[in-house]
């Protein structure tokens, strides 16, 4: 029989071909064979296999180092909210096999989860879908690593109802799918999941709207208990009307949009998307007009929404309507960096609203609305100094100043103003898109990719600095942004349905410099480029010169960004 070399702790054992990392696991002694593990015990989940994160059924087949993961850490906790993901949908497909489910968006601490039929979604039905996930829990069932020959998975996809994971399958060429198995239900799942049901005990299912339900995870301040529930109903209202522009578009997942470009059609898709978000831009500035009394907007975002292309784009709508704009980047009132407060790891933390020098930021609006003039300030993040604009700004009767920046929803940044002269608008990349019915495109991961490629155009940054530094930035949004969402007036979603397919030509040679020894760094990027490998590329050319996409490719008609 063949043997591998497993290391484990500085242990070195000699197993079979094709034992699973459970299996190396146990033989190390860092799980106890025959023991049931428990969720609050933060149990073993899956390991790194040389650096690459899979669970505890992948078979292994070559010498490897392995590096146990537990469930309570970041890659631990995103392996569990998969699961029950793929949880749900198992008990569906055993109580409802001719309902299609479809995953929706993330909302706070849960996912959307629909019907895409015109039967109803009650509580009736819940509970009983509730009912059979404990059941499956309470099992404590094995989920198994399974490989299928291309045509057995297409075949066994079209014959259960999940068009479009075969619309996906149909655009690719693999000789043999990885599925996951659980008893008879199988499922692709693009990330690893845990390898039995009864590590899935906290969790909950909601009605939510008209005929959706909730599938709430614990935070990850809260590993062991669930958060009183809190809407975002402004958010969902987003979603949903997003959700509409993809019936308008007839693409409503990866699979669909891949076969499109394979039609020679994608170039009226794109051309419609972005019809679609300059409309929407129009009707912001359609209420903005409305409010007589508005003298300036306060834009803001996570990182890479697309918040500078909004603000030229507003402003020419704006214009469109008479208006006079000046725009203002609340990015030129850093304090220097020896002035700002420091983070947990005791750095700079240019996230916090008290790193911005608030005080002359109010000073010169209070000036501007009161009709005097301003030299407005200049940030050198070179120099890391402040100089001032020679010519001076001043507000007459026609003007709106447009204001970017990450604390524009924060109420502390112009708790001195009269709030009738103020409107907030609240910008990110919501993914509508999905890969299939029942795996979700990460908002997060689009928005990491949409930094990535900018990042290195303009500031020759690696994609291992990138990724090495978006943790904080996760931090930064978590703590200054998130939670003033809803100060807004207008949501808007910057993402376009197209849009991965021209990242990914720009994104994939990026991730591939990313080597094992860049740590968290590289798995992942190789999580994205797993996932990124099912995007079939779009052309650049075919992105039109305003796009707010080209704040991240390049090209854009509003210089360099």
């Amino acid at each position: 029989m063949k043997s591998i070399t497993v290391t484990i702790k500085e242990q070195h054992l000699v197993l079979p071909t094709g034992s699973t990392v459970e299996e190396a696991l146990i033989e190390a002694k860092v799980i106890e064979s025959g023991k049931k593990q428990t969720y609050t015990e933060n149990p073993y989940i899956g390991a790194l296999v040389n650096h690459e994160l899979h669970s505890c059924s992948r078979a292994l087949v070559a010498d490897c180092i392995l590096e146990p993961v537990r469930l309570f850490g970041d890659m631990g906790k995103r392996m569990y909210r998969h699961s029950i993901c793929y949880l749900l949908c198992a008990a569906v497909s055993m109580i409802y096999p001719n309902r299609r489910l479809v995953i929706g968006h993330s909302l706070g601490d849960g996912y959307y989860f629909s019907f895409d039929d015109d039967l109803t979604l009650n509580n009736t039905d819940i509970k009983a879908i509730e009912k059979a996930m404990h059941s499956l829990v309470e099992q404590d069932l094995p989920i198994e690593e399974v490989l299928l020959p291309y045509e057995k998975a297409l075949s066994y996809f079209e014959n259960n109802h999940h068009e479009q994971t075969a619309a996906l399958l149909s655009t690719r060429n693999d000789p043999k799918v990885n599925l996951y198995q659980l008893q008879g239900y199988m499922d692709i799942s693009y990330e690893p999941l845990l390898s039995r049901t009864g590590l899935m005990k906290i969790w909950e299912l909601k009605p939510y709207q008209e005929r959706g339900m909730l599938l709430r995870y614990p935070r990850s301040h809260n590993v062991i208990g669930l958060d009183p529930f809190v809407d975002n109903p402004l958010l969902f209202s987003i979603y949903r009307e997003y959700k509409t522009w993809g019936s308008i578009l007839n693409v409503q997942s990866l699979g669909q949009l891949n076969q499109m470009g394979n039609q020679n059609t994608v170039e009226s898709f794109i051309r419609l998307a972005e019809a679609l978000q300059q409309k929407k831009i129009a009707s912001i500035a359609d209420q903005i007009y409305l409010h007589s009394s508005v003298k300036a907007v306060l834009i803001a975002g996570p990182s890479s929404s697309g918040k500078t292309t909004f603000a030229h784009k507003l402003s020419i709508q704006l214009q469109v309507l008479g208006k006079k704009t000046i725009k203002i980047s609340l990015d030129n009132y850093y304090l220097s960096p020896d002035q700002a407060p420091k983070d947990e790891e005791g750095r700079p933390d240019l996230e916090a609203l008290e790193a911005l020098d608030v005080a002359q930021f109010q000073k010169d609006l209070a000036d501007l609305f009161a009709k005097k003039e301003v030299h407005l300030p200049i940030y050198d993040f070179k120099t890391l100094t402040r100089t001032y604009e020679e010519t001076p700004v001043h507000l007459d009767k026609r003007t709106i100043l447009i204001i970017e920046g990450i604390h524009g929803m924060n109420p502390m940044l112009t708790a001195s103003l009269d709030k009738e002269l103020l409107f907030r608008v609240y910008i990110s990349a919501l993914t509508q898109l999905n890969l299939d019915d029942h795996n979700r495109i990460s908002t997060t991961d689009n928005r990491i990719i949409r930094r990535m490629i900018r990042d290195n155009r303009t500031r020759g940054t690696d994609a291992t600095a990138t990724l090495n530094m978006w943790p904080s930035v996760e931090r930064g949004e978590n703590k200054y942004i998130f939670p003033y969402q809803n100060n807004a007036n207008v949501m808007i979603n910057s993402a376009l349905d197209y849009e991965l397919g021209v990242l990914t030509t720009y994104a994939q040679p990026l991730l591939k410099m990313v080597k094992p020894s860049a740590g968290a760094a590289y798995e992942t990027a190789r999580r994205l480029l797993r996932f990124l490998e099912h995007v079939n590329p779009i052309p650049d050319t075919l992105v039109p010169d305003d796009s707010l996409l080209r704040e991240f490719i390049g090209g854009s008609e509003f210089g360099v960004i």
